[in-house]
């Protein structure tokens, strides 16, 4: 090659056509193992915890669950899922804003997923980086809080582009502020019209056994 030749690597797109190899090949070896695999993806704040705390109360006679929990530092959700009975294992990432498919394969490695039916990741608080990362999981489920606005499906589209199900959370404080529920889904339907629009309050526990039912249809297909 010639010193004054120009030559441009795209680092990223090979990462991510690497990663997204990885991800099929993971979805594969979990449906060996009859596992389902959720990764759930929102803000900080948007109540992914305190959701599934009410979602795997409602599904845990049915199924042997295991969470996993991704965060840059602490351990404060594991420790909620632990004292709550769940099987579940803190995930440190050392900065970096999302999970790939490698870490998800480590992480369901060290959870023992082979004795599980349904793992559930709960992805690094972010509206950006846990999208562009394909996980290796078979359901991405994406959380929105009221307070966050119903503009975020414009503001975030390859968020609500990756979800196959989307939840609204927190709508008992829907009269506090500016928010209209017909316009969000209107414009998660321009990113995904296929995503299903689930209406919930964790703190309440209002609509979550229509999700749980929900679940049910996906998760029974590949593990029995």
């Amino acid at each position: 090659m010639e010193l004054s030749e120009l030559r441009i690597i795209d680092l990223k797109e090979s990462i991510l056509a690497d990663n997204d190899a990885d991800a099929d090949r993971l979805r594969e070896e979990t449906k060996d193992q009859n596992v389902y695999y959720v990764n759930v993806m929102s803000s900080p704040g948007a109540g992914k915890t305190t959701t599934l705390l009410g979602l795997t109360g409602k599904l845990r006679d049915d199924y042997k669950i295991g969470i996993l929990e991704a965060d840059i530092d602490g351990d404060v959700d594991t420790k909620t899922m632990l004292d709550a009975g769940l099987r579940a294992v803190q995930l440190h990432t050392g900065g970096m804003c999302h999970l790939d498919a490698d870490m998800s394969r480590q992480s369901l490695r060290e959870i023992g997923a082979e004795d599980l039916d349904l793992v559930i990741l709960e992805n690094v608080g972010n509206l950006v980086c846990p999208a562009e990362f394909d996980t290796g999981a078979d359901l991405d489920l994406v959380i929105l809080s009221v307070p966050e606005g119903d503009d975020k499906p414009l503001k975030y589209p390859l968020m609500f582009e990756k979800a196959d199900v989307v939840l609204l959370n927190k709508i008992d404080a829907m009269e506090a502020f500016d928010f209209d529920v017909d316009r969000f889904r209107e414009y998660v339907a321009m990113r995904n019209p296929d995503a299903p629009v689930f209406l919930i309050s964790a703190a309440t526990g209002e609509g979550l056994d229509a999700v749980a039912e929900w679940l049910r249809g996906k998760v029974d297909p590949k593990i029995r």
